[in-house]
């Protein structure tokens, strides 16, 4: 099995995938808190994934 995480720009995302290659879980997290300023804030951004990433997991 693999565990998979992600967490690029305002995704935060995980995967569980085994050896051969079969996709057992897929869990994505957007972050709409960005749209109020017309773009992602990196910082912002950051302060999400280390929320949001338990729940992904």
């Amino acid at each position: 099995m693999i565990l998979a995480l992600e967490t690029s720009c305002d995704d935060t995302c995980a995967a569980v995938v085994t050896d051969e290659g079969e996709i057992r879980s897929n869990v994505i997290s957007s972050q709409g808190v960005h749209d109020r300023f017309g773009g992602v804030v990196p910082e912002i951004a950051s302060r999400h994934h280390l929320e949001l990433i338990g729940d992904v997991v």
